[in-house]
């Protein structure tokens, strides 16, 4: 799928005025409304309510709450479809490092732990970093500890298909959102069998090189026949 015409003119425009964007003055409000929001809507979701829904059923709630370690706290954006939450969008003005800064990262985690949502964004439109909200946050995580997808604005157009695919509303409509969590869940087990595996082995190995080293001293082997036991050359 060619990116949008529409995308590319967000993506020129945001890379002609990125000096003045990051000398921090450039606040989050208009960052929201001068990219996140024409973002999402070429993904498809209504995010001024224009089709006029009810608010119990409207596509994109602004600032919602979520009870976060008993406070309640505001994403900025709530992704919802039947009323039912998706994903949430954390917006950063773009002076922030998303990539390398903890505290924006815990933040995200934390709303999306706290509500019980797969997949979540951290985003200033320069950054786009995708996070398993599966995943226990803790407050000494690194930024990279779950996050399972990263890009600049400089890729949206080469990764666009990989963008829409979880996160377009038609792609969530056709059970895309699913699909990537019960892969990524899939992958990750794998690897902790396959860990666990190799644990396993190391700790088997590692007991057999006592039990060898205990039989050597009690039959009281010297080096060269010990050698020849193991099969090396004395």
């Amino acid at each position: 799928m060619l990116a949008p015409a529409a995308l590319l003119d967000l993506v020129a425009r945001f890379r002609a005025q990125l000096p003045d964007y990051k000398r921090g003055q450039y606040n989050e409000t208009q960052l929201r409304r001068d990219f996140l929001d024409p973002l999402f809507r070429l993904l498809g979701w209504d995010v001024d309510n224009r089709a006029g829904y009810a608010e119990s059923f409207r596509e994109v709630v602004h600032e919602d709450a979520v009870k976060v370690g008993g406070a309640t706290k505001a994403p900025d954006y709530s992704f919802r479809l039947g009323g039912r939450r998706l994903f949430f969008l954390e917006a950063k003005k773009p002076s922030v490092c998303i990539k390398e800064d903890v505290a924006p990262a815990y933040q995200l985690r934390r709303y999306a732990w706290s509500a019980g949502l797969q997949l979540s964004i951290l985003s200033d439109f320069e950054e786009f970093a995708v996070y398993d909200g599966s995943v226990k946050p803790g407050a000494k995580d690194k930024p990279a500890k779950a996050r399972v997808f990263y890009c600049t604005f400089e890729d949206y157009a080469a990764k666009w298909d990989e963008i829409a695919a979880l996160f377009a509303k038609d792609a969530v409509l056709k059970g895309g959102l699913e699909r990537f969590v019960k892969k990524l869940h899939e992958q990750l087990a794998a690897a902790r069998t396959a860990h666990d595996k190799t644990l396993i082995q190391r700790q088997c190995e590692a007991t057999d090189r006592q039990i060898d080293a205990l039989v050597y001293e009690l039959y009281g082997l010297t080096t060269a026949e010990i050698a020849l036991v193991e099969g090396g050359a004395p």
